[in-house]
């Protein structure tokens, strides 16, 4: 550890940091009062114990909800202003979009670390106490990371842990078995800060910042109310969001399925020669179409690919605006 290091970690160790909680919301009228009464009671027995500042917040994000979410929000800062803060956007732009805006909020209004979690809090809020406590002793980021998945369906487990497989193998790092549960220092939060892509997929960006980090294992809960956002649609849809935008190495399945391809065809093309010699050219139709099948499904996979990375260059070379934050609280 350095000395600027070894210095920070004290200053951390004799001070209550100032922590925001960043709640991403999207139409959660149904459990988000429940939340708020945990984290409140959480945040308070926090203070209490002097482990954060008593200017510690809790942040909600409302991604463009279509119920009364925002009024809720409302209800909340008014009763506590100094507690609960909002942040409303303009239309939705998405989970990621969202938590980066509040993170991003939270860092211009001087925390010292933020924690993002889930509003519906199947994240244990209990596990806060050793992110913090692991801030203090110096680390910049803190991952939540699920101890066990047996809640989960077989479905969901078994996928997942092959999309954090072919993650990896695809040269990307990621946390396994960790979401968007996390704590970031202010240090941590000014790097990510500079990362302008509009394909956002923070799972991917913060292993890339740096910094110490550590890991706090916990048992994810069920949800509390309400239905879960991420439906199998878009559970597939954030997947490819992850895998398009952190490994070029879809682009070069491209050229491997060409030349599979063109052995197929050499194959086929002595399969010809030798009907042809035995006379037997009615048995070559089938896999003349066959053959052309396989290529031309080989052409739309391959053009869909190219297609996915030039869409996402298009979407960049726009630089439109991640969000836009229509009102704070």
């Amino acid at each position: 550890m350095s000395v600027a290091n070894a210095v920070n970690t004290d200053k951390r160790a004799a001070s209550s940091p100032i922590i925001y909680f960043v709640l991403p919301c999207y139409n959660e009228t149904e459990g988000l009062a429940h939340t708020a009464d945990v984290l409140c009671t959480k945040v308070d027995t926090l203070i209490n114990n002097s482990t954060i500042s008593s200017k510690s917040r809790i942040l909600f994000v409302d991604d463009g909800s279509k119920d009364g979410t925002w009024k809720i929000i409302q209800r909340l800062h008014n009763s506590n202003e100094q507690l609960f803060g909002g942040v409303k956007l303009a239309h939705n732009r998405g989970h990621q979009n969202a938590l980066f805006a509040g993170l991003m909020t939270a860092r211009a209004q001087g925390c010292d670390a933020a924690i993002s979690m889930d509003a519906d809090l199947q994240d244990d809020v209990n596990a806060v106490d050793e992110f913090i406590a692991n801030f203090r002793n110096g680390d910049e980021i803190v991952y939540g990371v699920r101890s066990a998945r047996k809640k989960d369906t077989w479905f969901k487990r078994n996928t997942a842990e092959a999309f954090y497989k072919i993650f990896e193998w695809m040269g990307a790092e990621t946390i396994p078995d960790h979401a968007d549960y996390r704590l970031m220092s202010h240090e941590a939060l000014d790097a990510l800060s500079e990362y302008h892509e509009v394909n956002l997929f923070l799972r991917g960006i913060v292993p890339t910042l740096g910094y110490n980090t550590s890991k706090v294992y916990y048992e994810r809960g069920e949800r509390e109310a309400g239905e879960s956002k991420y439906p199998l649609k878009k559970m597939i849809s954030f997947a490819l969001q992850g895998i398009t935008s952190f490994s070029t190495k879809p682009l070069s399945f491209v050229t491997g399925a060409g030349l599979l391809s063109i052995l197929v065809a050499i194959a086929m093309f002595i399969y010809v020669l030798a009907s042809l010699g035995q006379s037997h050219t009615v048995a070559g139709w089938g896999s003349l179409m066959c053959s052309l099948w396989l290529i031309g499904g080989l052409i739309m996979v391959s053009l869909g690919i190219v297609g996915e990375y030039v869409g996402k260059i298009y979407m960049e070379s726009k630089h439109r605006p991640r969000y836009r934050i229509e009102t704070t609280l």
